[in-house]
């Protein structure tokens, strides 16, 4: 083996690692944590129902934007430019690839499941089990370099989530309306802005390629607005995978019928 325990060069220590704390802890917290938004996200994406609430014009960010002519009346914000989809395909289509490749290919999230999924190590002073190492330099894992591309349409999601945020603002006459739904639609949206430009490809984009900032003012106040929020990255991408099921979930018990929804105005 040329890495791992048995590398040459490394101390002939019969265990994996030395150490005596519980190391293994946040490995399993972001393995469950990671779990529990891929089995919930793929549950409602393929369910097929309850995530429109006409009356307030709620629209869940699982299905959005929805395009296709299985969309429930009035969820089609820009239209339905494609037929029935079958069961199979989720009616979230157009963006949900897009947004997985901008996620799996986050600085952040590779470091987290690197070490996590794939124990690439595990933690410090722990040896991983992989008796190769050739990082992202070979494919599969040299396409995690497209993270910027996949940062573009992110980009563009966000601006028709807030779009959906914008609309939801309705009530059932048809005039302006404002309820507790509208609340957790625009705090998901901030959250998803916030995460979308602390991303390190927007960073780079921002300031990037520049020898001189003083040169470039402007550029200049972008990096340092985006670096505020690249430092807070990690704590970000967390919260937005609460966001984003706080918000479905609401908007599927508003639809479903099962509570109503509060509303202020």
């Amino acid at each position: 083996m040329t890495a791992g325990i048995n590398a040459p060069g490394r101390a002939r220590i019969p265990v994996r690692s030395l150490r005596t704390d519980r190391w293994w802890l946040p490995p399993l917290v972001t393995n469950l944590g990671l779990a529990t938004f891929v089995i919930y996200a793929t549950v409602r994406s393929f369910m097929g129902e309850w995530y429109w609430v006409n009356d307030y014009h709620y629209l869940t960010p699982f299905y959005s934007p929805c395009i296709s002519e299985s969309c429930v009346p009035g969820s089609s914000h820009f239209g339905a430019w494609i037929g029935e989809l079958p069961g199979w395909i989720p009616m979230g289509f157009l963006a949900l690839p897009f947004l997985l490749g901008f996620r799996l290919t986050c600085y952040y999230y590779r470091k987290a499941y690197y070490r996590s999924v794939w124990q690439s190590p595990t933690a410090c002073a722990v040896a991983e089990p992989h008796a190769k190492y050739s990082g992202e330099t070979k494919f599969p894992l040299i396409l995690q370099n497209v993270h910027r591309y996949f940062f573009y349409v992110a980009g563009l999601v966000a601006v028709i989530n807030t779009y959906d945020a914008i609309v939801a603002f309705h009530s059932p006459d048809g005039g302006f309306g404002m309820g507790l739904g509208n609340v957790i639609l625009v705090i998901n949206v901030v959250m998803l802005w916030a995460y979308t430009l602390s991303c390190h490809s927007c960073r780079h984009i921002a300031g990037g390629r520049l020898k001189h900032f003083s040169a470039h003012p402007i550029r200049y106040k972008l990096w340092t607005f985006v670096s505020k929020l690249n430092v807070r990255h990690m704590q970000l991408a967390w919260i937005t995978l609460g966001t984003l099921m706080l918000t479905d979930l609401y908007v599927m018990l508003v639809a479903s019928g099962a509570i109503s929804d509060l509303r202020f105005v």
